[in-house]
């Protein structure tokens, strides 16, 4: 980014947007480029509402020196500001920080358009840093905007050792020094040093433990932003019964976005689709990825994506949804019922004015398009709801079918739920509970146990084998309820995606 920058200024582009709000890490970056990068080098001016302008560093060009001087009387409304900097007759660049809020001013249109006119032939350049992209159609033509980029591996690394040194020169081992590094991702510069900070004085030295604190951090980044929820799970992969394919393939992948990896030449996993029968934990195995990866996650909410309030708002929920997805990377997106979420995506041209056709588009561009390491786990129960761009190769990784529980699955998730539920359970008889379980899914299996305990509360006991039997035969499970769609599904899933239960898998190997 700062080559981009560099090369935009050499080329005399007049007015530059920087997206950021770390203003001190731009400053020190443009301020860098002015001393190295430009020849002859030149000097930079920063515009504020409250101090107007004031020249950055010394007059030696010390870019280590951050120090204001020279301020210019008279400078502090964003006229005449700007009427100063057209003024100058030396090149120059001038950075305007939070203009944003004066940009619908026709006056400050008309200068900063006068300003653009007057720099042709001459070294001068208006960088204008904000965190909001707030500007007037009249300058749409004339303006280059960027994303300042939050701090890389690199910038986290001094920051880390910084307070490593601090601290009497505390010594980190490799992978709990990338384990830092990576939880800290898509912080700002300022944030990651609060976080170590606090980091230090919960544990009174930085050990590689303290991740849950970083990840803290990136909580208050998802709650700021209103559409994403950041999903605390503490099951662990274990908790899911069943589904070894389907474990085996995640466990696989645990690593995928380490530095290891990628000096390994690894590409980086891009996403998932676990299509199944409802109630078969396909939610549930999607959370508890992220504890086996270590990796946070963040479920998008697509009915708070959808506003109608005005025109556009709804695509500019889903672009800022994505960016703070982004901006904590390394990180997995979950999209629970993904068949709802973009059903109607195909004909929403008269219902909605075609809103829901450009967020489904603007979401397949980004899935697409996306460098970040983001993993996209999505689930669905319909699948013929889902439009077929979603199904092709290359968009997910691979398309996961979760079936009802097989027999030895069914006895797993019986021992899960009542080892949740009892510390003994060896009076219970697995074999005979699978037997009579038959065609339920395991949420079915989990509401027949709390139903059994209800019943044996209310007469004051133990519940017992023949409670769950009672239970179970109590029952009407979905896969009757909705028989044709769960057989349609079945015959869709059989040629078109891979089964995530290990005995149903290496059949078909064999038969294959």
């Amino acid at each position: 980014m700062k080559e981009e920058i560099s090369i935009l200024i050499q080329a005399q582009y007049p007015l530059i947007y920087l997206v950021t709000s770390e203003e001190e890490r731009t400053e020190q970056a443009i301020l860098k480029i002015a001393r190295e990068d430009l020849k002859p080098k030149k000097q930079v001016f920063v515009w504020t509402v409250t101090n107007g302008i004031s020249m950055l560093g010394n007059a030696e060009g010390d870019a280590k020196n951050k120090t204001r001087n020279g301020a210019q009387h008279n400078t502090t409304s964003p006229e005449t500001a700007i009427d100063w900097i057209i003024r100058q007759k030396e090149p120059g660049i001038f950075i305007l920080k939070d203009l944003h809020p004066f940009v619908d001013s026709p006056s400050i249109t008309r200068l900063l358009r006068d300003a653009i006119a007057s720099f042709k032939n001459i070294q001068k350049n208006i960088i204008l840093i904000s965190p909001i992209q707030k500007f007037p159609i009249e300058l749409e033509k004339e303006m280059v905007v960027i994303d300042f980029p939050l701090p890389n591996v690199g910038d986290l690394n001094k920051v880390l050792n910084s307070h490593l040194l601090m601290n009497q020169g505390d010594k980190l081992e490799e992978d709990a020094r990338e384990k830092l590094l990576q939880a800290a991702l898509g912080l700002t510069k300022d944030e990651v040093d609060k976080v170590y900070r606090k980091a230090q004085v919960t544990s009174g030295r930085l050990t590689g433990q303290e991740v849950s604190i970083v990840l803290s951090e990136k909580k208050q980044l998802i709650r700021r932003n209103g559409i994403l929820e950041y999903i605390e799970e503490n099951e662990t992969i274990d908790a899911v019964g069943g589904l070894e394919e389907l474990k085996k393939w995640l466990r696989q992948r645990s690593n995928a976005f380490t530095e290891k990896a990628r000096e390994y030449k690894l590409p980086q996993p891009k996403g998932m689709l676990i299509l199944g029968v409802p109630g078969c934990g396909k939610s549930l195995i999607a959370k508890t990825t992220s504890r086996l990866w270590g990796l946070p996650i963040l479920r998008l909410d697509m009915g708070r994506v959808y506003d109608g309030s005005m025109v556009g708002r709804s695509e500019a929920n889903l672009r800022n949804a994505l960016r703070t997805a982004e901006s904590i990377s390394p990180a997995i997106l979950f999209i629970d019922e993904l068949d709802k979420s973009f059903a109607g995506s195909a004909g929403s041209g008269d219902s909605d004015g075609g809103t829901s056709s450009r967020i489904f588009g603007s979401f397949l561009t980004w899935m697409q398009e996306k460098k970040s390491p983001v993993f996209v786990m999505a689930t669905a129960n319909r699948v013929e709801r889902l439009p077929g761009e979603f199904l092709r190769k290359g968009r997910f990784d691979e398309i996961f079918f979760v079936d009802l529980p097989t027999p030895e699955e069914r006895q797993d998730i019986f021992i899960i739920h009542l080892g949740k539920r009892r510390e003994d359970i060896s009076r219970f008889n697995w074999e005979q509970l699978s037997k009579m379980s038959d065609g339920l899914s395991g949420a079915e299996i989990e509401q027949a146990i709390v139903a059994a305990m209800y019943e044996a509360f209310a007469q004051d006991r133990e519940f017992t084998q023949l409670d769950i039997i009672a239970a179970l035969k109590a029952t009407l499970p979905l896969s009757q309820i909705m028989q044709e769609q769960v057989t349609a599904l079945r015959d869709w899933a059989r040629q078109r995606a891979r089964p995530a239960a290990a005995s149903v898998a290496e059949y078909q190997r064999m038969e294959f």
